[in-house]
């Protein structure tokens, strides 16, 4: 695997159990995924002999994120190697304006778009949609990063003219009026076996994934079924093998349209560990070893997924100690902590808590907030006190 991020060190967890070994081509020894593998490689992933190293002598090539250079897998393949997801269909999750063209071109419904090659084509777009715009960097950004929302024609202009001045290519899209984020989590295997899991509401701040809520709420079977058939054709017209993420938006009006695409294991679908029958995780080992696919049906009624961000100052209690006490509190909480240093912002794991019967959606999103901030922040968020409450929830 390409990358020693949370993904890694959490495929390395299902591999374990499929009797597979992870080799991780990592940067550094203290990555989460590199502290947990017994076969690390330490290298960049744009270093070709770095690559070359990793990919020796192993099954198959897969990635923790989508920024190895293109010419350098096609090179890998070139020279024998099997590559998951195949570098002409991983270049959709690495190139936006690739991405945006081929979609158009396969009928997928995305916001109206366009390349930018100069500052007042930006401007001439953001009137053209009545100013309400985005810019995004083509290449390279996540969790909001490269990416800029924007008001009106003289605001495109200006944020166009700063990238173009840095050398970075940008496209602009119309600003969607949505009811909410939805992801379409599906995953294909070598053989062409699809499979899809229960769509599943997303919700962001400041551009970070914070929340997952499986599946999503009062959303018509129509639709949910119309957004998993929509990631199973893409995964198939684009030679997907592996998980992809098909990142939505709800519109006001009911409609779906694609935001982005992912091709590995994805924040979305951190649920599947403990919310569904497989895993995205053993999902995608599956697919990129051409097993058979596993059921991906949910264990349970609701479950939210709450990501633990670093707080803006570190808690002098330690993580151990916090999830001594989230566990005092909450035993029905599953905790999974990617051994990163903490820092503002940073996330350093997750919760997923499996609704209870009866239990209704804003009670399972309160315990999951309360014990992803409990994490981070080492405080409860209804001022509970261990030491002076003697029940649980």
């Amino acid at each position: 695997m390409i990358g020693g991020g949370q993904l890694a060190r959490m495929t390395h967890q299902a591999a374990i159990a499929l009797g597979q070994t992870l080799r991780v081509l990592a940067v550094d020894p203290a990555d989460p995924a590199a502290q947990v593998s017994p076969d690390v490689v330490l290298g960049s992933h744009t270093d070709y002999d770095a690559l070359r190293k990793v990919a020796q002598g192993a099954t198959v090539i897969t990635f923790d994120h989508e920024h190895v250079p293109t010419e350098h897998l096609d090179k890998l393949v070139a020279e024998g190697a099997t590559v998951s997801p195949p570098p002409e269909a991983l270049v959709h999750a690495q190139d936006k304006l690739v991405m945006r063209r081929r979609l158009s071109d396969l009928g997928a419904p995305v916001p109206r778009f366009a390349e930018v090659s100069n500052a007042d084509e930006a401007a001439a777009f953001s009137s053209e949609v009545g100013g309400a715009a985005v810019i995004k960097t083509i290449r390279g950004g996540y969790d909001g990063r490269g990416v800029v929302l924007l008001d009106t024609p003289d605001q495109a202009r200006d944020v166009a003219a700063r990238y173009l001045a840095d050398g970075v290519p940008i496209l602009i899209e119309e600003r969607v009026s949505m009811r909410r984020e939805l992801s379409a989590l599906v995953a294909r295997s070598a053989f062409g076996q699809g499979s899809a899991w229960p769509i599943v509401q997303t919700v962001q701040r400041d551009g970070i994934c914070v929340e997952v809520i499986a599946p999503a709420q009062d959303l018509s079977d129509k639709v949910a079924a119309a957004a998993q058939q929509l990631g199973l054709r893409l995964a198939d017209q684009l030679g997907v093998v592996g998980v992809m993420a098909v990142e939505l938006f709800e519109t006001a009006d009911g409609d779906i349209l694609i935001n982005e695409l992912a091709m590995r294991p994805h924040n979305s679908g951190h649920w599947t560990m403990d919310g569904a029958v497989t895993s995205q995780f053993e999902q995608h080992l599956r697919a990129v070893l051409d097993y058979p696919l596993g059921e991906t049906s949910a264990r349970a009624a609701l479950t939210v997924m709450s990501n633990v961000l670093g707080a803006p100052e570190t808690p002098t209690m330690s993580v151990d100690e916090r999830i001594h006490h989230l566990f005092a509190r909450m035993p029905d909480a599953k905790v999974h902590m990617y051994g990163k240093g903490e820092r503002p912002g940073r996330k350093l794991g997750h919760v997923n808590l499996v609704g209870k019967p009866g239990e209704d959606v804003a009670s399972v999103r309160e315990r999951a907030n309360r014990a992803s901030h409990w994490l981070s922040h080492a405080q409860w968020t209804d001022n509970w006190n261990e030491h002076g409450n003697t029940n649980g929830d």
